[in-house]
Formats: C-alpha cells, structure tokens, sequence
C-alpha cells in the first residue's frame, strides 16, 4: 500500500507541474515529426559547375544527364576551370567537371568532407555510365527495397525520445526534491529504499509506454511505416531501455547535490551514449577502441534490436541477444540505484 500512494505522489507532482505534462506529450510529436527530415545521411543538391571544353554531343549529353538528376544543382557552363575555381571558392559551387579531349576531370569542394566525397562518387557514376562493362549488372536489395532513409532513421529515434523522457526526468525529480527539501520528509519515514525508488522509476515506466506509443502511432499516420516484425517486441525492448535510463538518471540525482551538476553528468553520458552507439555512424567504422564500448552500450542493443524487427521483421529469436544484455545492463543499474540511494533513517 506505501508504494501505491507514493506512486499517486508522483503522479500529483507530474500533473500540477505546468509544464511537464505538455512536455511529456509535445517532445515525441516534434522528434517523430522533424527529425527524420533533417537528420538525412543522403546528400543531395550539389551544386556542379561544368567546363566543356570539347563541345561535343556526348559531352552535352552527359552535361543534360547532370542537369537532369535529382542530387545535382547544374550551375552553369563555365568557360575556363579557373571561372569555376572562384565558384568553389566564394561558396556557389560544390563540384566541377571538366571536359577536355575526351577525358573528365572531377574536383570537389571537401571542406564538408561527406558532401565532396559523396558528390564525387555521384557524379562518377553518371560518366563512368555509359561505358561500364557492368550495366548490365543486377542489385537485389534483401531489406528496405525502397532504399527509405526514414525507415532507417525513424526507429533509431524512438532510442532518443526514450532516453530523454525516460533517464532526464527522474533525474531532475529527485534533485529538484533536494533542493526543495520535500526529500527529507521521506527520508525520516520508515519507508523502505526499495519501495522509494520504485515509486520514482514506475510512473516514467507507464510514461515510456505512453510515448512509445504515440511514436508507433506517429510513424504509421505520418510516414506510413509499420513494423514488420512484432509490435510487443519493440514495447519489451522499450521498456528494458526505460529501466536502464531511468535508473541511470537515479543514480546521477543520487550522487547530485544541485540541479545544475546533475544536468551536465547527465548531458556528459548521454551525449556520449548516443554517438557512440550507431544511431548515425556505422559501430564497424568506428577505430577498435571505441568499437569496444558497444559491448556495454545499450542504446547500442536498443537500435541494432528495433532495426531489426522494423526493417526486417525480426523476432525475439532474431534478437536474443541484445534483449538479453538490455534486461541484465538495466537489472544492474536498477541494483544499483537502490544501493546508491542515501536513506537517513
């Protein structure tokens, strides 16, 4: 009965707090809704300046093909490579090609190294086209036909959504209590730690099932994309990654004595939990070191999980292994959480 009316505490607090329920409700609808537009791998509108010095027909053709494609901007013929030097350089053009005696030459602004590489490999393409020995090569895509970077990205943002909602909140619920004082109040009581600090983790728990819910829902209505695998898999991965965050931002407002400390160990771990853990870089293309690090990551197993059951219709069999890790890395932060909490009885 001690956990029920501390739980309905926590509930009374969330409610008259002014801003936290608009909050719980507005952040996944902005991150489902606005993320996946901007947080684009694919580069597209490069500009490209062409230097035909040949004139030929098939140089003009090739320079209509440019003009024609949907990741270039044609910037114009120019009469000499210097001309279009002064593009590159004042900002108004990311690639030239150059036509000369039937050779092409490609320069690439690499100042943004992704976009002058990718511009590069695009715009080979389009040349080495017509001569390929392989044109008559077929590609079978196994997974994501359509080759849709919102079906890779959008599952990998139910992991931010989960982190912030989930690990932020307990956090600044605790130490918002310490400075408040309101915590002494409960440390003089015979309530036990245990039943504490599942008062504090239990409403973000529902409050994960809340959000996961409206980011399923939000991802079918807006995007059209579905799971392919089952529906309670990605609820179950979700709520071990809640358990893991939520105990984690326990941990922290337990060792925090202010508001502002807690918020920037938070911000330290978090930031790099989540760059180290694939959700916008390939973890095989990390160095050997931080590849490493992955192996106690969960949002690592969290987006490897989802992904698999989104785009490949995985299941539990498919995903053991990371369901596994995320329930004894969440079960041992949850330990020690309880154990780090300092009752003065």
């Amino acid at each position: 009965m001690t956990l029920k009316y501390l739980i309905q505490k926590e509930f009374l607090q969330i409610r008259r707090n002014a801003f936290l329920p608009r909050l719980i409700v507005a952040f996944p609808i902005v991150i489902m809704c606005v993320m996946p537009w901007v947080m684009q791998m694919e580069v597209k509108n490069i500009v490209v300046d062409v230097v035909d010095i040949d004139h030929t027909v098939e140089s003009q053709r090739l320079v209509q093909q440019i003009a024609a494609s949907n990741y270039f901007i044609f910037g114009g013929q120019k009469a000499t490579y210097a001309e279009a030097i002064k593009d590159i350089e004042k900002g108004r053009a990311d690639v030239i090609l150059e036509i000369r005696d039937g050779k092409y030459l490609i320069a690439a602004n690499a100042v943004n190294g992704t976009k002058g590489a990718m511009g590069s490999a695009y715009l080979s393409q389009i040349v080495r086209a017509p001569d390929s020995t392989f044109s008559a090569a077929s590609v079978l895509t196994l997974y994501n036909k359509q080759q849709n970077y919102k079906l890779f990205m959008i599952p990998a943002l139910f992991a931010i959504v989960m982190m912030l909602m989930t690990g932020f909140l307990p956090t600044l619920n605790i130490v918002g209590e310490k400075e408040a004082g309101t915590i002494e109040q409960i440390n003089v009581t015979p309530v036990s730690k245990w039943a504490f600090i599942l008062a504090k983790l239990i409403p973000y728990w529902l409050i994960a099932l809340f959000v996961i819910t409206v980011c399923l829902l939000l991802a079918w209505l807006v995007y059209g994309i579905t799971p392919a695998g089952p529906v309670w898999l990605i609820y179950v991965l979700a709520m071990l990654l809640a358990l893991f965050f939520s105990s984690f931002g326990l941990i922290v407002s337990n060792y925090s004595d202010t508001m502002q400390q807690a918020m920037f160990v938070m911000w330290f771990f978090v930031v790099s939990i989540m760059l180290l853990s694939g959700l916008f870089t390939p973890t095989r293309s990390m160095p050997q070191w931080a590849y490493l690090t992955t192996y106690i990551n969960p949002m690592h197993y969290f987006i490897d999980a989802i992904r698999t059951v989104f785009i490949r219709g995985g299941g539990l069999h498919e995903t053991a292994h990371q369901v596994l890790a995320l329930a004894g890395i969440g079960t041992l932060m949850g330990c020690w959480a309880v154990q780090s909490y300092k009752k003065n009885s």
